[in-house]
């Protein structure tokens, strides 16, 4: 059987930890930054972590990642 092919725009915007979890960066932190609040940007900063319930789907999408 061949090798699974990574979906590319998925590989971008995910990344495995150590421990299997799936990492991904917050949104809305690119432009009008001025008017969004300061603890509302201090959290968009840390990393999010994707819902146990979700990991299954994803893993398909970055198989080798």
């Amino acid at each position: 059987m061949p090798k699974m092919k990574t979906k590319r725009g998925a590989a971008k915007r995910f990344s495995k930890t150590g421990s299997g979890k799936i990492k991904f960066k917050r949104s809305k932190m690119r432009h009008i930054l001025t008017k969004k609040s300061t603890k509302f940007k201090r959290n968009a900063r840390k990393a999010g972590y994707v819902r146990d319930c979700e990991t299954a789907r994803i893993n398909l999408l970055i198989p080798y990642k």
